[in-house]
């Protein structure tokens, strides 16, 4: 049984607002400052170091979107994700792909989960791929298999973003 309308609409005001106070990432409804559901938010992700394949070569990306959409069922339901912006990681599809991700947050949402926690973990995600278990797309198991070759850390989270840089072996 979904929560009352004025109680979700409370429920996500007070989550977005507590978002935007604890991150410093850009978060912008869709359909402007009214809500309405499904829910369509925007979340730009700034100075995460993560990679997307360029130029034929793998390259460091530190801002990235995604779109969420919160059904009229949320809580209850977890929050539907579509990644928007080039990546190289084994657990996040390319947009062209699906956009999909595989994140633990997700497939454990409960009614005590919250927007806030599952933009942290994300953010965990883009710094600690997992290349053993990658989606089952090339771009996935391409990005696996140089996880699993060149065991790359990524860089610490940056205020700004150094000149180009390309991943070496």
């Amino acid at each position: 049984m979904p929560l009352p309308p004025e109680v979700l609409t409370a429920r996500v005001r007070n989550e977005l607002a507590i978002c935007q106070r604890s991150t410093r990432h850009p978060i912008e409804l869709g359909a402007g400052t009214r809500l309405e559901f499904p829910l369509r938010i925007d979340v730009n992700l700034q100075q995460i170091p993560a990679h997307e394949w360029r130029g034929g070569e793998v390259q460091r990306r530190f801002n990235h979107k995604f779109v969420m959409k919160i059904t009229p069922d949320y809580p209850f339901e977890k929050p539907q994700v579509q990644w928007a912006t080039p990546i190289f990681h084994p657990n996040i599809m390319m947009p062209e792909d699906g956009g999909l991700l595989c994140n633990k947050l997700l497939e454990e949402w409960n009614f005590n989960s919250t927007i806030l926690l599952f933009i942290k973990g994300i953010e965990f995600l883009l710094l600690n791929p997992n290349p053993l278990s990658p989606f089952g797309t090339e771009s996935c198991t391409a990005a696996a298999q140089y996880f699993n070759t060149h065991k790359t850390r990524h860089l610490p989270t940056m205020k700004a973003p150094p000149p180009k840089v390309v991943s070496g072996n």
